[in-house]
C-alpha cells in the first residue's frame, strides 16, 4: 500500500518511505513539510521512520502503489550521473590548460629575471 505525501502529493511505496520523505524534505527545504510536522507531529525531529511513519500515514491519502519488494538503493538517477561526468571531463580541460597557463608564467617571469638565480 502506497501514500501520498500530505503536503506536496508525491507518492511513496510504503508508510516508512513517506516518513522519511517528509522529514528528509522538512530537513533540506525546511517550509511546508516542516511545518506540516511541527503542527503534526511535533516530536518529529526525535522520531524514528516507524514512529513517524505512524503518525504520517494517518494523514496521508492511499494509494494502489506497489511496495518494493526487491532490493533497492536511493541512489541518483541515472541521468544524474552523467551530467557529473561531464563535469569532471570539463574540469579535467580546465586543469590541464591552467598547469600549461602556470608553466609559462613561471617561464616568462624566469626570462624577465634573467635567470637571476643561475648568475
Amino acid at each position: 500500500m502506497g501514500y501520498l505525501c500530505p503536503v506536496c502529493g508525491v507518492e511513496t511505496a510504503d508508510g516508512e518511505h513517506l516518513a522519511n520523505h517528509v522529514a528528509f524534505t522538512a530537513l533540506t527545504r525546511g517550509g511546508d513539510h516542516e511545518a506540516w510536522l511541527d503542527e503534526h507531529a511535533p516530536a518529529w525531529a526525535d522520531s524514528g521512520p516507524a514512529e513517524l511513519a505512524d503518525t504520517v500515514v494517518g494523514h496521508a491519502t492511499e494509494t494502489d502503489a506497489e511496495p518494493v519488494s526487491e532490493a533497492h538503493t536511493h541512489d541518483a538517477p541515472a541521468g544524474a550521473r552523467a551530467s557529473v561526468d561531464a563535469s569532471a571531463a570539463d574540469s579535467d580541460d580546465v586543469l590541464a590548460e591552467a598547469r600549461e597557463l602556470t608553466a609559462a608564467m613561471y617561464a616568462a617571469s624566469a626570462d624577465d629575471n634573467g635567470d637571476s638565480e643561475n648568475e
